[in-house]
């Protein structure tokens, strides 16, 4: 944004600090207007023929929009991922547990990385863990849904649960 002397339009339109305006004038005038509010001209639609400066405190101006990327950013949900490893020779106990901690982290409103790590000769039985996987999607289904499917990457299986938007 250009203020005060950086303005490089001949006329602009003139918007006074309560929101009326005050018309096109000359960029000379428009400062003096500016100059005995004790305030600052400030062009806010510099592609708008006549350009349009508003007179106002540029400074509390600045800082009112500093105020509200901060709260803006206040209120973004922060979505990390989380991963849960396993491999397809769990007990059936271990991977309740697991499911359990899945679902907990999918009702704090986390992603869930759930990967299968084969070891030596179980990659043969991929189809195991496939079909682990999609049961462990199926108990967590109340609080979250696949995103990705289940996918072999190098010598792991990993699925990706997103949670349920209300």
């Amino acid at each position: 944004m250009r203020i005060n002397s950086e303005i490089r339009a001949r006329d602009v339109r003139v918007i006074s600090p309560e929101g009326e305006q005050l018309g096109v004038m000359s960029i000379r005038d428009a400062m003096q207007a500016a100059a005995e509010r004790e305030l600052d001209l400030v062009e806010v639609a510099p592609n708008a023929r006549p350009p349009v400066c508003r007179i106002m405190d540029y400074g509390k101006y600045r800082y009112e929009q500093t105020k509200q990327k901060k709260e803006a950013k206040k209120r973004q949900k922060q979505v990390s991922v989380k991963e849960v490893r396993m491999t397809p020779k769990i007990d059936d106990h271990d991977f309740q547990v697991k499911t359990k901690n899945a679902e907990r982290f999918l009702g704090d409103g986390n992603k869930v990385k759930v990967s299968v790590r084969f070891r030596g000769r179980e990659v043969v039985h991929s189809n195991l863990a496939r079909d682990m996987l999609l049961g462990m999607a199926e108990q967590v289904s109340q609080v979250g849904s696949i995103e990705r499917q289940p996918l072999m990457e190098g010598r792991q299986m990993i699925m990706i649960l997103a949670p349920k938007q209300e």
